[in-house]
């Protein structure tokens, strides 16, 4: 098995993208974004995540994290099977003009995997890179910041309410960060 996209490091800084199935544009409703800011204070305030970047894209969330108690994979693990569920019952509740669409795509890509019982919401892995150098880091950072500029949502980083790049820039944001300099 591949040591390439693993948490190897207990004590280490990763880099982390976890993505939508099929790169479905799922984060387009502020009720099914909080449900990931929910989960992620959740993470950070019972599980010892510590976030230190973060971006909420409409199709996959980027992160720069660390852990104190729990190792990442299974933080990771529960954060995407909680937030599976809660996406989709959210779904099955609101007015959404894609509801149906949605909720077939997310049926359909669990139906042939045996550990999937109804819907699969997540794409297998968060291709964890861990960061050694500060380099990497910079690289990163400006990466997880610059993505919705890039995707030409917003014209500076720091006026994106789903992303670190608030509090990096003095605002308060929307999850507590432990800045990198």
């Amino acid at each position: 098995m591949s040591e390439k996209y693993k948490f190897n490091n207990p004590e280490g800084l990763y880099f982390v993208t976890s993505t939508i199935v099929h790169w479905i544009d799922l984060f387009t409703r502020k009720e099914l974004k909080h449900i990931v800011i929910d989960s992620m204070k959740f993470c950070q305030n019972e599980k010892g995540l510590i976030v230190h970047a973060w971006c909420l894209m409409p199709s996959h969330l980027h992160m720069i994290v660390s852990a104190n108690d729990q190792k990442l994979s299974d933080i990771f693990r529960d954060f995407k099977k909680f937030t599976s569920k809660a996406i989709i019952a959210e779904l099955e509740q609101i007015n959404e003009s894609r509801k149906e669409w949605l909720l077939n795509a997310f049926r359909k890509s669990g139906e042939q995997l045996k550990r999937v019982k109804n819907h699969k919401v997540w794409q297998d892995g968060n291709q964890p890179k861990e960061i050694e150098t500060s380099e990497f880091l910079d690289q990163k950072l400006a990466y997880v910041h610059n993505n919705p500029v890039e995707a030409q949502i917003v014209d500076e980083a720091e006026h994106y309410l789903f992303s670190s790049a608030r509090d990096y820039s003095g605002y308060k944001g929307l999850l507590d960060v432990v800045l990198l300099e």
